[in-house]
């Protein structure tokens, strides 16, 4: 089985790690010349509507997957009428704009924040009006590690949040208290198969993920499955093939959805060390039309983000049952470089790894 990903960062890098010892021949295709998964695996160079590159791709592969969302629809689309790709692009069309993917998730039911969208100054005042104030501005696309969005806690701010983003399509979003970020990961197989992994505890700062506690603490069963029985719904609507992440805000026993990623998700690195099947291989089991492997956590983790610095090695690698994994990206300001897990038996013995490592962590 050869399996083909578009996109070469580190996402496609370790899918394409995982897809080796399950006797899969992975290829990443990205327009810049060294992406990080090209350490690891073949890599065609070239953009996403370059056809012919796009071709030479679908003859070397059986199946396509992707490892970020902003691959274009229409790019994915045409693959399809080759090779079938998977996740089904219209995962795509949904999680590329903001507005249509909290439409989408009300469609099903599915609590979320209220919202607006805002395309002139007009419309802005009016949702302001509608939604009030504390509130979230942000790009109904192309939006990251939080950019592209500006939170709004006055009408001072508000008119410096448009001056700053104001002339794009644009959605305002409620700020609503929460007690906690949790994600859920889910996979689903060809065969219509599905399965979920632990909920996530998820703590961002500056709009990026900075650690993820799996499983997140205090959670009850309860919780768990409505978070489940909420993402089974977007993978039986989508008939959804591959591994999907639903970032949500826990306010006591609700559940309000804040975005989806349609892919293998960084909230969910832990379960390299810390599940028994990854959601890496879970992905390509899925695609691949084979069965898919067990979610189930092997102790505690928890996973930190490492942004911005190269490491001091030594000091990580002290930390007993601290596994690294360093993505050969170079570092700057903002940029994931690697992340690393700490896993242990108890919920007990895992907080005392994470203090140990924050310890060492000053400076990254």
């Amino acid at each position: 089985m050869r399996l083909g990903i578009l996109g070469g960062g580190q996402l496609g890098r370790m899918i394409a790690l995982a897809a080796y010892p399950l006797g899969v021949r992975p290829v990443v295709y990205d327009p810049i010349a060294d992406p990080c998964a090209a350490d690891v695996c073949p890599h065609i160079r070239g953009e996403f509507t370059d056809y012919a590159a796009l071709y030479q791709l679908a003859q070397q592969c059986d199946v396509v997957t992707y490892e970020f969302e902003n691959v274009p629809v229409e790019t994915a689309r045409w693959l399809a009428e080759y090779r079938p790709v998977f996740p089904p692009p219209r995962a795509l069309e949904v999680s590329q704009d903001r507005i249509i993917e909290k439409s989408f998730f009300q469609s099903l039911g599915i609590p979320t924040p209220p919202f607006a969208a805002v395309d002139q100054h007009e419309d802005f005042q009016r949702a302001l009006a509608e939604i009030g104030i504390p509130c979230v501005l942000k790009t109904r696309r192309f939006g990251y590690d939080g950019k592209g969005q500006v939170v709004i806690r006055s009408q001072a701010e508000a008119e410096a949040a448009w001056l700053l983003l104001g002339g794009r399509p644009l959605i305002l979003e409620g700020f609503v208290p929460f007690d906690r970020e949790v994600s859920i990961i889910a996979v689903r197989g060809r065969d219509g198969s599905t399965a979920f992994y632990p909920l996530t505890e998820n703590e961002h700062r500056e709009g990026m993920l900075y650690r993820s506690i799996a499983p997140a603490s205090n959670t009850g069963e309860e919780l768990h499955e409505r978070a489940a029985e909420y993402a089974l719904r977007v993978l039986t609507e989508l008939d959804y093939v591959g591994v999907l992440a639903i970032e949500w805000f826990q306010d006591g026993p609700r559940l309000l959805a804040n975005e989806m990623a349609p892919r293998v998700h960084n909230s969910g690195h832990w379960t390299i060390e810390g599940a028994r099947t990854s959601q890496f291989e879970n992905l390509v089991r899925a695609v691949c039309g084979w069965p898919l492997g067990s979610t189930a956590a092997v102790g505690h983790s928890a996973l930190f983000n490492l942004i911005g610095v190269q490491p001091e090695w030594k000091s990580v690698l002290e930390v007993p049952g601290a596994h690294l994994h360093w993505y050969g990206k170079e570092p700057r300001p903002r940029r994931k470089v690697g992340h690393i897990t700490l896993n242990a038996a108890t919920e007990e013995a895992r907080d005392e790894l994470v203090a140990q490592w924050q310890e060492r962590r000053s400076g990254y």
